[in-house]
């Protein structure tokens, strides 16, 4: 990967997608995940549906690299489900997609909705069988009576197929909705989370699975905060962390103890007290955690900032950076129209010099940490066409703007980037805009 510096120029790859017009719900993107080498892309919606695109071979291997990505396989993962002790309607829609490491041919996923995670194997199949002695060749079977002659069956070439087939359904294992999945770097366990638990799971056994976490009070009433991300360690597999409602995150040790209810570090930022307000712990609350690549720090989301944890320091993060600082005097409204509730994901790129988050207004935001140059982006069809430049956008709260400057109060938070994924090894970066999906690479 090109080393990250603040002069990294992004410009327009691709978007997917119906134009806003036709926007339904159920198109709206839930959750975007590349693969360990880049070639793959998932997102899932919320209409339980999960698209992969394909890297585009040519584009790979284009001097300069294109990142541009085609759709391979699509299939319907999960469907609306009702739980009659309950009274409750389970919703399809995806909440997470986990890649497993290839080991053969195939690929395998996980994809989770609120109560249900389900093992996916995505094949290709490119040959057929023909010349079967029991079945006719549209499928019928047979009477053994006509068979007269044994035939040797041949294989014939036929046009590519991608096939999703559901390998393992782990359920019944959630009183309350899923949060987060994550694949140990062991690829034989995960876990899932939930608001108050989390489970350790084995791919090879659906009926069973461990918990590791649990911080269900005896009393309810006395419930002071919920699991809001968990995530494995990229290389220790007895290593896992999670992060809570109240703005802390926790590590946990498997070797010390089976269950985790005991953490080993906890991450906590002094609160400023010149900044304590009536949502001053809403906004604490983290909503996504992410583990660097090598293993060493950790990124953790809250409402108005990115933080970067070292795992050695827990007193405070090491670096700050504020991702719409300029929300802080609308938070009365925020909180009004529910947006302070968001969940807004981060994530790091491949070689942990650099993070992105989202905003509003289809603003996505990149912070170089080595130069601690930060950049406001916006995900917009009116620029899309191929290798076009991505201007930096600005927002002003004054009365005065610039001619290039957008006003806090025209922001539309309708438009929110909540998820984001960034390539393992290259600078292209897919950014979910309600119910598009747009791919930016850095301009070479």
């Amino acid at each position: 990967m090109r080393q990250c510096n603040g002069d990294i120029q992004w410009c327009f790859s691709q978007v997917k997608g119906t134009l806003e017009d036709d926007v339904t719900e159920a198109d709206i993107i839930s959750c975007v995940e590349f693969n360990h080498d880049g070639d793959l892309l998932a997102t899932g919606d919320k209409g339980g549906r999960v698209v992969i695109f394909q890297r585009d071979p040519i584009s790979k291997n284009s001097i300069p690299r294109r990142g541009e990505y085609n759709v391979y396989s699509t299939f319907q993962s999960h469907e609306p489900e009702f739980d009659y002790l309950k009274s409750l309607e389970i919703e399809e829609k995806i909440n997470k997609i986990r890649w497993l490491k290839r080991k053969n041919p195939a690929h395998f996923l996980l994809s989770t909705n609120d109560k249900t995670i389900k093992l996916w194997k995505v094949s290709e199949r490119d040959k057929r069988v023909e010349g079967y002695n029991t079945k006719e060749e549209n499928g019928a079977i047979r009477d053994p009576a006509c068979i007269t002659a044994l035939r040797v069956p041949t294989i014939k070439p036929m046009e590519l197929m991608v096939e999703a087939s559901p390998r393992r359904i782990f359920a019944n294992a959630h009183t309350y909705h899923i949060n987060s999945i994550s694949v140990n770097s062991d690829q034989e366990t995960y876990l899932s989370a939930d608001d108050l638990r989390i489970n350790l799971w084995h791919l090879e056994i659906t009926d069973q699975s461990f918990n590791i976490v649990d911080i269900k009070p005896t009393n309810m009433e006395e419930l002071t905060e919920v699991i809001t991300a968990a995530e494995f360690h990229p290389v220790e597999c007895n290593v896992l962390v999670y992060s809570s409602s109240k703005g802390t995150i926790r590590l946990c040790d498997m070797r010390s103890a089976a269950l985790c209810d005991h953490h080993s570090k906890l991450f906590e930022e002094p609160e400023d007290p010149t900044n304590k307000s009536f949502f001053s712990e809403i906004i604490s609350s983290i909503s996504d955690v992410k583990l660097s690549n090598s293993g060493r720090y950790m990124i953790s989301r809250d409402y108005l900032s990115v933080k970067v944890w070292d795992l050695q320091m827990e007193t405070k993060p090491i670096e700050c950076y504020p991702v719409h600082e300029y929300l802080r005097s609308k938070l009365c409204s925020l909180y009004e129209n529910d947006c302070i509730f968001d969940k807004f994901e981060c994530c790091w790129s491949g070689n942990d010099c650099a993070i992105m988050t989202g905003s509003y207004n289809n603003f996505f935001r990149v912070f170089d940490r080595n130069t601690k140059r930060d950049l406001t982006l916006e995900a917009a069809r009116d620029i899309a066409k191929p290798k076009t430049l991505l201007k930096p956008r600005k927002v002003c709260t004054g009365g005065k703007r610039k001619k290039d400057e957008i006003s806090v109060d025209c922001l539309d938070f309708n438009k929110k980037i909540l998820h984001t994924a960034w390539h393992p090894s290259e600078n292209v970066v897919a950014v979910a805009a309600t119910n598009n999906l747009f791919l930016f690479q850095d301009k070479l």
